[in-house]
Order: C-alpha cells, then sequence, then structure tokens
C-alpha cells in the first residue's frame, strides 16, 4: 500500500491527474493510523451526520448526573434494580415497535393489544383452569394472530398502517374488558410462572456477575472472529487494539451494574428475559438475510420489491413479531401488579413504548433503528419518571419532559438524515 492513501491509481490503470485525490475508505486510515485515526473518523461521523447512539447516551449521563445530585437515593442499588425491572415490560413492546418503525410505519394497537393479552391468559388460567405454561402460550400466540391480521389488511387489502393499527386500538380495548367481564379485574396467582416475571431474583452473586462475565466473552469473540472474517476476506476491519478496548468499555459498566444488582436483591429475571431478548432480535436483524429484508424495505419499498423481497410476507411477519413483543410485554406489566384489569395497556403506555424506540434512535423515516434502541430509549423514559418520583414532582411535569425528550430525538434524527443527505451518506 502506498504511504500516501489518498492518491491512487485510476481505475483503468492510469494514473489520475495532478492534484486529483480519491476517496478512500476511512476505515483504512483507522487502521494505519491508529488511535489518531479512531478520533479523526469519529469527528468524521459527527460532522456527516452519523450520530448514532450518541446522543442518548448523553442523555442518560446527564439525566443520570442531575437526579442524583437532587437525591443520592437515585443511583442507589434499590432504584436502579426497581427501575430496571420497572422498564422490562415497556421495553419488550418497543422492541416490537423498533420493527416497525424500521419499515416506516406505526403500530398503534400494541398497548391494547398487551391488555387483551394478560386478559387472555388471566381468564384461561384463572377462571378456567388452564395450565399457568399453557394459557402464557395461548395469550402470545394471540398477540401474534392480532399483528398478523393487521399486516394483512395493511400488506394484502392496502389500508394504511395508521388507520389499521388505530381501529385495533379501539377493537382490542373493547375485546379485552369483554374478555374480564363485569367484574374488570382478576388477580394472578402470586406464586405463579407470570408473578415470578418480575418479582424473582438470583439472590447468588454468582447469577449477576456470571452473566456480565458471559456477556463481555461473547462479545469479545463475536467481535474478534468478525474481525479475522473480514481480514482474511480483504476488506477493512478492527484491529484486535480497537477491539480489547470496546471489550472494556462494556465490560465496567457490566460489571458495574451486577455489582448494583447484588447489593439489593440480586439478578432480577426480568432483565435477563428482557437482555436476552434484546440480542437475540439484534441478531436477526443485523445477522440474517430476514433482518438485511426488513432494512430494505425501510429503505425503498420499490426497490425491495424489484430485488424479489417477499414485500407482502416481511410485512406481516413484522407486525406480527410486534403483535407477540406486545403480549410479552402486557405479560411483564401483569406481573407487576399481579392482575389482569380494565386499565392494562391504557394510559400512556403506547405513547411510552413508542417513545422508547425513537428517543432510543430508530428513525421515524424508515430504514434505520437497533432492537438496543428500545433498551436506551426506554431507560430514558423510566429514569426520568423514577427521579420524578423520587423528588415528588408531578406526573404532569413528567409527561412534559418525556415530550420535550421525544420531540429532541426526532429533531435530531431529521437534523443528521438531513445532514447525511449533505455528505452524501443517504
Amino acid at each position: 500500500m502506498s504511504a500516501n492513501l489518498s492518491k491512487t491509481s485510476g481505475t483503468n490503470g492510469q494514473a489520475p491527474a495532478d492534484g486529483a485525490v480519491t476517496p478512500v475508505d476511512p476505515r483504512l486510515l483507522v487502521r494505519q493510523e491508529g488511535f489518531t485515526g479512531y478520533w479523526s473518523e469519529f469527528g468524521r461521523k459527527l460532522r456527516s451526520g452519523e450520530l448514532g447512539s450518541l446522543p442518548v447516551v448523553v442523555g442518560l449521563i446527564i439525566i443520570g448526573l442531575v437526579f442524583q445530585l437532587r437525591d443520592s437515593a437515585f443511583l442507589g442499588a434499590e432504584n436502579l434494580s426497581n427501575l430496571f425491572v420497572t422498564a422490562a415490560g415497556t421495553g419488550l413492546i418497543a422492541v416490537g415497535i423498533v420493527f416497525v418503525l424500521i419499515l416506516g410505519e406505526i403500530d398503534l394497537s400494541v398497548g391494547s393489544v398487551s391488555g387483551l393479552a394478560a386478559a387472555v391468559f388471566a381468564v384461561l388460567n384463572v377462571n378456567q383452569g388452564m395450565p399457568e405454561w399453557l394459557a402464557l402460550v395461548l395469550a402470545l400466540l394471540s398477540g401474534a394472530v392480532i399483528g398478523a391480521l393487521h399486516g394483512f389488511f395493511f400488506a394484502r387489502i392496502g389500508v394504511p398502517a395508521f388507520v389499521v393499527t388505530l381501529a385495533g386500538l379501539l377493537g382490542w380495548n373493547g375485546l379485552m374488558l369483554q374478555v374480564l367481564g363485569s367484574n374488570g379485574t382478576i388477580n394472578l396467582d402470586d406464586s405463579g410462572l407470570v408473578a415470578a416475571l418480575t418479582n424473582h431474583y438470583f439472590t447468588d452473586i454468582s447469577a449477576a456477575y456470571g452473566l456480565a462475565t458471559v456477556a463481555v466473552a461473547v462479545f469479545f469473540v463475536v467481535s474478534f472472529r468478525d474481525s479475522r472474517r473480514r481480514e482474511a476476506a480483504g476488506v477493512p476491519s478492527r484491529p484486535l487494539s480497537e477491539i480489547v478496548l470496546r471489550t472494556a468499555a462494556l465490560a465496567v459498566p457490566a460489571y458495574v451494574v451486577a455489582w448494583l444488582f447484588n447489593q439489593y436483591k440480586g439478578l432480577p429475571l426480568a432483565v435477563v428475559i428482557f437482555l436476552g431478548i434484546v440480542v437475540a432480535l439484534d441478531l436477526v436483524l443485523r445477522r440474517t438475510s430476514y433482518g438485511r429484508r426488513v432494512f430494505a424495505l425501510g429503505g425503498n419499498v420499490e426497490a425491495a420489491r424489484r430485488a424479489g423481497i417477499n414485500v407482502p410476507a416481511i410485512r406481516i411477519s413484522v407486525f406480527a413479531l410486534s403483535g407477540t413483543m406486545a403480549a410479552l410485554g402486557g405479560m411483564f406489566l401483569a406481573s407487576q401488579i399481579n392482575a389482569a384489569n380494565q386499565s392494562s395497556g391504557a394510559g400512556s403506555l403506547l405513547m411510552n413504548a413508542i417513545a422508547a424506540a425513537v428517543i432510543g434512535g430508530t428513525s421515524l423515516f424508515g430504514g434505520r433503528g437497533k432492537t438496543w434502541s428500545a433498551l436506551l430509549g426506554v431507560l430514558v423514559i423510566q429514569s426520568i419518571a423514577s427521579g420524578m418520583a423520587l423528588l415528588g414532582i408531578a406526573s404532569a411535569v413528567q409527561y412534559m419532559i418525556t415530550g420535550a425528550v421525544l420531540l429532541a430525538a426526532v429533531v435530531i434524527d431529521s437534523v443528521s438524515r438531513r445532514t447525511q443527505k449533505t455528505a452524501g451518506r443517504a
């Protein structure tokens, strides 16, 4: 490789004209310049609008510092453990929303679907005496079927997703009230499977530290193998020094959180399930042909169709996934109050789930997003709610602040997209 990477021979073997500069993959410069190159690459991404998760991470740090200065209990073990557990239900619903938003669509029915799934489970298990595991499976299947039905009307009939899911928001909420009956509330078994979702903790300290160790080790191995495959293929890859640095950056918060969990009750089962689903669906999005098809549809539907992608099937499957995640999230929310009632899935749940996905970095314009967006976004929302509760501030102020954060996230997304277009990267 020439010492001057910015000047290369032309594509036809001819030398470039004097003063001509051909573009070079910036990752090649990073590999040659070391950490100086990393800093240059970071600056280039900021200038071109590729912000990634930086805004939400900075936001979380600011939120944590502000509330900690106002009340030292905010970053305490008990509050943070409860924060993570409470965030799991809404976060799982937000994960399904991420897939829909990547398509460039919206699902307004997830709140009602989550409430209906909780009602179906309660009636089957408590009123009909069905085993918990079977009632849980049927409740999740009900969410999947409802989501697929929404997708069918959208993908096959051509009804806008906004209208279909808005009708679902009303219709499934009505069906939930009908299923619950005149009493309106069905209490769940406080020692049962669903109750354990948010109330079970792994008290052995090795559980939290073990999960942190596994997460860090898997991250390193996957990153190292991916780098070696890219190097063998002759394409830009991350050097070992960067992989080690990124692994260390993950290890520090992972072990700190594990230590905090062990200071309270231990590792919450809700956190294990939530993180497991986020990781699994992240692999689906980034490592499978199905995930690439979802992104392709979000980028350009007509181009995806001409590339041979079955557009209706992908759309239906995404809405079915959204319905399934809404049902699962509904189980976690029912576990928190140990009941299914007329308020299940109501209130600000829908807006919080959508806001979590958007605040976390998923684009409302389609074609960009990660399941990790749901995790980061719901932590922002739940951190605001938790901090407000500690300070005794009215919920009205919480709604205003959450709305302002959501608006800021959308503005950043819009500016980022415009900057990327200007830089020729969108």
